[in-house]
């Protein structure tokens, strides 16, 4: 038995309601299965509602807890703050609106982000920032070419770990944050495809004073709903977009004219009232990843065999290149969690792998195959013969 499947197979009967042992769920870098202990986390919120009605906000807090002692254990980051939200997009508008856009207008990134950073900063744009997008090719003068944007003018630099397209990890994480620091310009990184698949230490890689945003619904198997922004604890950004979660120690304070406070934790980019379901259920996954010994290096090496795997029976099928290809040849430490296909006809070739029964998602020209931990050998071959079919087809 294939390491792949000692893992995959001690798994699979931990999720008989996603009944991962029967379709080929190759979402895993969109959507991953829920673990069965996910429900009973659904129906625990509903109990400690009706028990404690308004009172349920103290269970609820500790829930979210747990999640950042995980993220905290995970980016050995024991004295960072971390923000939930509901969406990667409420945080990154929150801490945006902390930034002196006005007299530093400049924001840079590139051409690699997701789409949500993308529009965001796109629409700003139309109203007068200076959206500078860096092509993250060729990766060799990358760095270099990010830090000679880095000007006076310039509020923030934001950019990926992991590509959400490529899946090629940015290694150049370290060297651009020390640029920014010296010239005083934060650095935001978007890990919503690291998190949980590619391991990091925060300290070793000299990022403490760098703003992270994690996401909960792919890799982490928590679901929607459970979004974070890890931030430094001296930070003292007042952001413009706040609610009144981001200070629960003045509500009780008459209201005047001073000047807005937050309190120095982690809601400082907090906003409103939301639904703690999401929390309840995300814990007992925590639960049970550190009950089956799922470590950051367990995880990597388990996505790793899989997406070695998948690309080499990729490369076995001799596919016409114009029709489809590796998008990288990038050796298989530089990827992360799922492997990359381009093709002209991606998204045809997608809606054919669905009807055909195999789950992979395409954007633009790119065909995403994303393995899970309680993916087998035997699911792999069984998705690539099907993608063979289908090419075939075209």
């Amino acid at each position: 038995m294939s390491d792949i499947d000692f893992l995959a197979n001690k798994l699979i009967p931990h999720y008989t309601h996603f009944n991962v042992s029967e379709r080929l769920l190759f979402t895993g870098h969109s959507h991953q299965a829920w673990p069965d202990v996910a429900r009973e986390g659904q129906t625990e919120y509903f109990d400690v509602c009706a028990r404690d009605v308004d009172n349920k906000w103290e269970a609820a807090f500790e829930k979210t807890e747990v999640l950042r002692n995980y993220l905290r254990d995970f980016y050995d980051d024991p004295d960072g703050f971390y923000c939930r939200e509901e969406s990667t997009h409420v945080l990154f508008v929150s801490w945006m609106s902390s930034l002196d856009l006005k007299n530093k207008p400049k924001i840079i990134s590139t051409d690699g982000e997701f789409h949500s950073l993308f529009r965001q900063l796109h629409r700003l744009e139309e109203e007068g920032l200076e959206f500078v997008q860096v092509p993250v090719q060729p990766d060799e003068t990358f760095a270099e070419r990010i830090i000679g944007e880095m000007d006076d003018r310039t509020s923030a630099v934001m950019l990926s770990r992991i590509y959400f397209e490529t899946s090629l990890i940015n290694t150049h994480l370290t060297e651009i944050a020390a640029a920014a620091r010296k010239k005083g310009i934060p650095v935001m990184i978007d890990d919503y495809h690291g998190t949980n698949v590619v391991p990091l230490s925060i300290r070793e890689a000299g990022l403490e004073d760098c703003f992270i945003l994690i996401g909960g619904y792919k890799y982490l198997q928590w679901g929607e709903a459970n979004c974070f922004l890890r931030f430094p604890k001296d930070c003292e950004y007042r952001p413009a977009i706040t609610g009144w979660f981001a200070s629960f120690s003045t509500l009780d304070k008459p209201r005047n004219n001073d000047p807005v406070e937050y309190d120095h934790d982690n809601q400082r980019f907090a906003s409103g009232t939301y639904d703690p379901s999401s929390q309840f259920r995300a814990a007992k996954v925590v639960e049970f990843f550190q009950e089956h010994g799922l470590s950051p290096e367990i995880l990597r090496e388990q996505y790793q065999a899989q997406v070695a795997l998948l690309r080499t029976l990729f490369r076995e099928k001799n596919f016409e290149p114009s029709l489809i290809r590796l998008t990288h040849e990038e050796p298989l430490e530089r990827n992360g969690g799922f492997l990359s296909l381009t093709s002209p006809k991606a998204r045809e070739i997608r809606a054919q792998l669905m009807e055909n029964g195999v789950f992979t998602d395409a954007r633009d020209e790119i065909l995403r195959f994303g393995p899970a931990p309680y993916i087998t050998t035997s699911q792999i071959r069984q998705a690539m013969n099907e993608l063979e079919k289908v090419v075939h087809e075209l």
